[in-house]
């Protein structure tokens, strides 16, 4: 008989029928009822089993974790917490677990132990209801582009450019690592290695975007991106996903409604598809603000908080009047800020960010017209040379969720800021071509999945929205 999945089992008024339903067992008490999940829900099935009729082995083997499949009716269920339940007339054990070696015990486990068995914490509900979010995040992201219309690109992973100029890449070699080759002055000679240059793993898929851009119009990449930073934080990943679109024939002001657009409707397809996952998640994420002290607690819960970024439309404002409003803040000037915002120039922090977003305007920000030192050679200079077509979006909780700009059209201006910045303009003449034939305005963004996916699940790490984190001294599984 064919399987049916306890999410459609759950939903089906019971008439008596036989169904045959096979997960991994997650209780089994008295000998009678077995609390089964197959990951399509939080919620378990119960099959009720009758032990005196049920051989004395296979009971024995009914243990947590144990794979079986179980045939039965589909009964109104009279116990609490369930609708309906299966009256097994079989049960077999498909796959055994050892009880007392399987280490997801019916019990609360901390999020720091199960990072250490990420290959089984997929079956924990936590972890069920992240993954399942993640899954419809995903299909969202595909599902809005290509409604409007945008083509999907492949962009490298193993690339010869530093998209981003920073210098942090994973380098990608074929050689030898006990014996390298190394050329007269005694650097490494990489026209013996397999590309023959020196290449990285990609940091962002950007500069190829902007070049199929310039022959389809609108096209986005939604594909895994590497960064060799050092950084020990809840926010950062070596191995993450990004989502870049780029857009021929867009200004600034096209790129920002395309962004806001594109959120707010990812947000709105995980409430309509997921909201028992997003609930579950919720509860889960106020019992854990309960551990806090009260100023650290989040004003809104995190449905609210999903509902915010979809009612209300977001707040518009350049960097300079920000640093207005942060500098003659309260906040700023009683010092509750670890970074003081003393002058025009600084980097914004995260706490800003919040600041502007969860205090002053009370909505989403995007914030534009960056100073150009802060900015990656590529933006477009505006015209009082101080500042560039910049623009981030600023989210509840997490700061900064979306990076992006109009990108530099001018050939002159573009290789000026390039030598500037010391970017090897030779190196990127294939980037350039696109400024030397048919160049024309256009602008991109990009948005790191992971980000997202913290945000709409209420997660607090990284390391536990992504299924197999990458991060410094850790490369497991």
């Amino acid at each position: 008989m064919t399987r049916v999945r306890i999410k459609d089992i759950l939903k089906t008024t019971p008439t008596n029928q036989t169904i045959t339903v096979k997960g991994w067992v997650r209780t089994f008490r008295n000998n009678s009822f077995i609390a089964l999940n197959d990951g399509s829900t939080n919620n378990n099935l119960q099959i009720v089993v009758d032990f005196t009729n049920t051989p004395e082995e296979i009971l024995k083997r009914i243990t947590t974790g144990a794979a079986i499949s179980a045939t039965g009716t589909l009964i109104a269920s009279q116990g609490k917490g369930q609708t309906v339940e299966v009256k097994a007339t079989s049960v077999e054990i498909i796959g055994d677990s050892d009880a007392e070696k399987y280490p997801l015990q019916p019990k609360k486990h901390s999020l720091e132990f199960l990072r250490e068995i990420a290959h089984l914490r997929f079956r924990t509900n936590t972890f069920g209801a992240v993954f399942r979010v993640r899954n419809s995040l995903a299909f969202a992201v595909h599902k809005f582009f290509n409604e409007k219309g945008f083509l999907y690109i492949h962009t490298p992973i193993i690339s010869a450019s530093d998209a981003e100029g920073a210098g942090e890449t994973f380098h990608v070699t074929n050689f030898d690592l006990s014996n390298i080759p190394k050329d007269e002055a005694g650097a490494v000679d990489h026209k013996q290695d397999f590309f023959g240059k020196s290449v990285n793993l990609t940091v962002s898929g950007q500069l190829e975007g902007e070049l199929a851009a310039m022959a389809f119009s609108d096209i986005y990449t939604f594909g895994p991106t590497f960064r060799a930073e050092n950084s020990n934080t809840t926010r950062h990943l070596a191995e993450f996903w990004m989502i870049e679109p780029e857009m021929a024939f867009y200004e600034l002001k096209d790129n920002m409604d395309l962004a806001e657009e594109m959120l707010q409707y990812i947000i709105k397809h995980a409430l309509e598809n997921n909201l028992e996952d997003i609930e579950f998640l919720s509860q889960r994420l106020e019992e854990e603000e309960k551990q806090k002290p009260q100023n650290e607690r989040s004003e809104l819960s995190l449905l609210d908080k999903l509902k915010f970024c979809i009612d209300n439309k977001f707040e518009r404002v350049t960097y300079t009047q920000a640093i207005e409003i942060l500098r003659e803040s309260n906040h700023n000037k009683k010092k509750k800020f670890t970074y003081l915002v003393d002058k025009w120039g600084v980097d914004l922090q995260s706490e800003h960010e919040r600041y502007l977003v969860e205090k002053h305007f009370k909505k989403p920000v995007i914030l534009t017209d960056y100073p150009k030192e802060i900015k990656s050679f590529y933006m477009r200079q505006n015209d009082d040379g101080k500042t560039v077509a910049a623009m981030d979006i600023l989210f509840p909780g997490i700061g900064e969720i979306v990076g992006g700009s109009q990108r530099e059209e001018r050939l002159d201006k573009l290789e000026t800021r390039m030598s500037e910045m010391g970017i090897p303009v030779e190196e990127l003449s294939w980037y350039l071509d696109t400024r030397r034939f048919g160049t024309c305005p256009h602008a991109g963004f990009g948005l790191g999945f992971e980000r997202l996916v913290l945000f709409i699940t209420g997660m607090t790490n990284i390391r536990d929205v992504i299924p197999f984190p990458r991060t410094p001294k850790n490369c497991e599984f």
